[in-house]
């Protein structure tokens, strides 16, 4: 049976389901498998890390909404600085990531200083349950929050650290700026930007 793709706000009361399906979403990204090595314990600590930047950052400064089998956390403009882990959060991360912790903070420092500094969109986070892959869920939540992007005449800003997912953000209008590989023997990472859709005429 599947499961209904039609993107809505996700609440703190979905922390722990967001948590889950991200940990799904996220199991063979190259970046989490760096920060979260071990086999047996990487479910509980990816749905753990989710759950805590959803509740702690993107809940309160991003929009996040979610369908049955996919989440998706942005930040608008001016919302930037607000979305940087506090001190709460970067503590209660390091403790999930344990010894992988220094390897995090120099990898976010490393991907915040490829961001743009014109006004834009920041897609952080989205992912699906691969058990649902091809009913959309995806590309559901991509095109909302493009077209709030497009709405505002913004463009909007991504990173990614998995080869295959290039072609699906190409799909949508998404442009490679480079490949930034992540110190400490981290993987490589690829900005990515897409300008806004051309308002119709007389708009």
């Amino acid at each position: 049976m599947s499961i209904p793709n039609t993107p809505k706000k996700a609440t703190i009361d979905d922390a722990s389901s967001i948590g889950r399906i991200l940990a799904l979403a996220f199991d063979d990204d190259p970046m989490m498998r760096w920060f979260f090595p071990g086999e047996a314990a990487r479910a509980a600590g990816l749905g753990r890390y989710f759950s805590t930047i959803f509740t702690r950052q993107y809940a309160h400064h991003g929009v996040c909404e979610r369908t049955g089998a996919a989440a998706a956390f942005w930040v608008p403009p001016g919302a930037q600085d607000k979305a940087v882990p506090d001190a709460g959060t970067i503590g209660e991360l390091s403790e999930i990531l344990g010894d992988r912790a220094p390897l995090f903070r120099q990898a976010v420092e490393a991907a915040a200083g490829e961001g743009p500094q014109e006004p834009h969109w920041y897609l952080a986070v989205i992912g699906a349950d691969p058990a649902a892959r091809g009913e959309g869920h995806g590309a559901a939540l991509l095109r909302s929050g493009l077209a709030t992007a497009d709405a505002a005449g913004l463009p909007v800003y991504l990173e990614s650290s998995k080869p295959a997912n290039l072609p699906f953000y190409e799909h949508f209008g998404f442009t490679a700026l480079g490949e930034v590989q992540l110190p400490g023997g981290g993987p490589t990472l690829w900005p990515m930007r897409r300008e806004p859709a051309p308002r119709p005429a007389g708009v």
